[in-house]
C-alpha cells in the first residue's frame, strides 16, 4: 500500500470582512499608546470574519491525482495556499511529505525583472534543485513551453499565455513529488491545453502526487480518479470522480431551475440516463436519453436537435428530428439509440430546439444547449489499450489462430520445389 503525503486534519482558515490593517508610523504608535487609557469602556465596532475553510480534513496516497471542484469562492484556491504554505491556517494542520511544486497563479514564483533563461535557473532552485539537473532538463522545459525566441526576454514582457507556459514547463519538469495545480490550463489555447494534460498524464503515471483544480469538468474527469467537491469552505463530498462530479452537476442544474432569473430562463432543463443518472455503463444494449424542457410558446413544425462529442471535439454522431408540435410548459422528450458504443471517457451532448423550422430551414432557435451533466461513459475498454490507436468505438472483436486453408497439396508441392532448388544451388 502507498505511503500517505498529505494529511490534512480540521484545517480552517478565517480572514476579516472589509478590513485591512494599515500600516503604523511611529508616531502612530506613540500615539496609540498615550490614548489607550482614555478608549477602555467605549463600544468597538464588532468585526465580521468570514471562514474561507472550516474543518477540512483528508489525506492523499502517494501516486493520487485528486480533483478539487466547486464554485467560485467556495475555497479551493485557499487550501492549495495553505498547502503551498503561502498561507498561514487559523485552525487545524496540514502535513505535506516531499517537495512541493505550485502552479497557483501565472507567474508565481518568477521575477519580472530576470529573462525567461533565469527564471527557469531561479524556479529550479527554489524547488531544490541543483544547476547539473536544471541544465539536464532545460532544453525539454523550453521545447513544452514554446519561447525559444524569448528566452533572453524580460518575464515581465511576456503575455499572460507565455508566462503560464513557462511556469507550467518547470513545474512539471523539475520533478516534485507533489503538483499542485490552480486553474492555470484555463489560460492556454486549446493545443496547449492538451499537451499540458497529456504532460499531466504522464506525471501522475510516474508516481508523483497531483491536486489540481479546474473548473473545466472534463480535465478532472479526464485526469482524476477521486475528487473533491469543497461548497462554502467545506468538503460537502468525497469519493469517485464520477460520483462525486454526477452529484455537483445535478447540484448546479437544480440551482439554476430554483433561480431562473439568476441564469435567464432555460428551455432545457436537465436530462438523465435511465433513473437520473449520467453514467453509461454498457454501450452493446438500447440507450434512452430522458430531456426535460420548458417552453413558454407553442412549438409548430419544431426540430430538435442532438450532437455528441468527445473531449477533443470531434463529433461521434449527430441526430435531428423534424415536424413535431408542443404545447407551452415542462414537457419531456426521450432520444433513444438500439448501442452507444463508444470508448470510455466523457462526452459532451449538445441539443438544439428550433420552432416554426426544421434540419434545412433552421426557423427560430429557442435555445441550444450544452446539456449538463456531461455523458460519462464508464465501460470496460474493449478496443486498443493505447488512446493513440483505440478511435471512437468501443466494440469487441474476437481473435483467433489457426493452420492455414490453402490447398495442402499446392503447399506440399511449393516446398518440394524450394528443396529442389536449395540443392541445385549447393551444387
Amino acid at each position: 500500500m502507498s505511503e500517505t503525503v498529505i494529511f490534512v486534519e480540521g484545517l480552517g482558515k478565517r480572514y476579516r470582512v472589509g478590513e485591512r490593517e494599515r500600516y503604523f508610523a511611529l508616531r502612530d504608535v506613540l500615539t496609540r499608546a498615550i490614548t489607550a487609557p482614555f478608549q477602555r469602556g467605549r463600544q468597538r465596532r464588532p468585526t465580521d470574519h468570514l471562514w474561507a475553510l472550516r474543518d477540512v480534513s483528508f489525506d492523499v496516497r502517494q501516486g493520487e491525482v485528486i480533483g478539487l471542484i466547486g464554485r467560485n469562492g467556495a475555497g479551493k484556491t485557499t487550501l492549495l495556499k495553505i498547502l503551498s504554505r503561502i498561507t498561514r491556517p487559523t485552525e487545524g494542520f496540514a502535513e505535506m511529505h516531499g517537495r512541493v511544486g505550485s502552479l497557483l497563479e501565472v507567474g508565481t514564483g518568477f521575477h519580472p525583472e530576470l529573462t525567461g533563461r533565469e527564471n527557469i535557473y531561479l524556479s529550479g532552485a527554489i524547488l531544490g534543485m541543483s544547476k547539473r539537473e536544471i541544465d539536464q532538463k532545460f532544453d525539454i522545459i523550453v521545447a513544452l513551453a514554446e519561447v525559444e525566441r524569448f528566452l533572453d526576454t524580460p518575464l515581465k514582457h511576456f503575455s499572460t499565455g507565455m508566462q503560464m507556459r513557462l511556469a507550467f514547463a518547470v513545474a512539471v519538469h523539475l520533478e516534485p513529488e507533489i503538483l499542485l495545480v490552480d486553474e492555470v490550463l484555463a489560460v492556454g489555447d486549446l493545443a496547449f491545453q492538451k499537451k499540458c494534460l497529456g504532460k499531466m498524464e504522464g506525471v501522475s503515471k510516474s508516481g508523483r502526487t497531483i491536486l489540481f483544480v479546474s473548473h473545466q469538468i472534463n480535465q478532472i474527469r479526464r485526469l482524476c480518479k477521486r475528487v473533491l467537491w469543497i461548497d462554502a469552505g467545506q468538503i460537502r463530498q468525497s469519493g469517485p470522480a464520477g460520483e462525486v462530479i454526477a452529484a455537483y452537476e445535478a447540484a448546479m442544474m437544480k440551482s439554476a431551475q430554483e433561480n431562473p432569473a439568476a441564469f435567464g430562463a432555460p428551455v432545457f432543463l436537465g436530462w438523465e440516463l435511465g433513473e437520473g443518472e449520467n453514467i453509461l455503463r454498457d454501450g452493446s444494449k438500447q440507450v434512452t436519453l430522458n430531456f426535460t424542457i420548458s417552453t413558454q410558446e407553442a412549438v409548430r413544425r419544431g426540430h430538435f436537435g442532438v450532437t455528441i462529442r468527445n473531449d477533443e471535439g470531434v463529433s461521434v454522431g449527430g441526430w435531428g428530428f423534424d415536424d413535431f408540435s408542443l404545447e407551452p410548459g415542462v414537457q419531456q422528450l426521450r432520444f433513444t439509440l438500439p448501442y452507444l458504443p463508444l470508448r470510455p471517457g466523457t462526452y459532451t451532448i449538445i441539443c438544439s430546439l428550433f420552432n416554426n423550422g426544421n434540419n434545412l430551414t433552421g426557423g427560430k432557435l429557442l435555445e441550444l444547449w450544452n446539456a449538463v451533466p456531461f455523458l460519462a461513459v464508464d465501460t470496460l475498454p474493449l478496443s486498443h489499450q493505447q488512446d493513440a490507436w483505440a478511435g471512437i468505438l468501443n466494440i469487441a472483436a474476437d481473435f483467433e489462430i489457426s493452420a492455414h486453408t490453402r490447398n495442402r497439396k499446392e503447399v506440399r508441392g511449393q516446398a518440394a520445389m524450394i528443396e529442389a532448388e536449395s540443392k541445385f544451388d549447393a551444387k
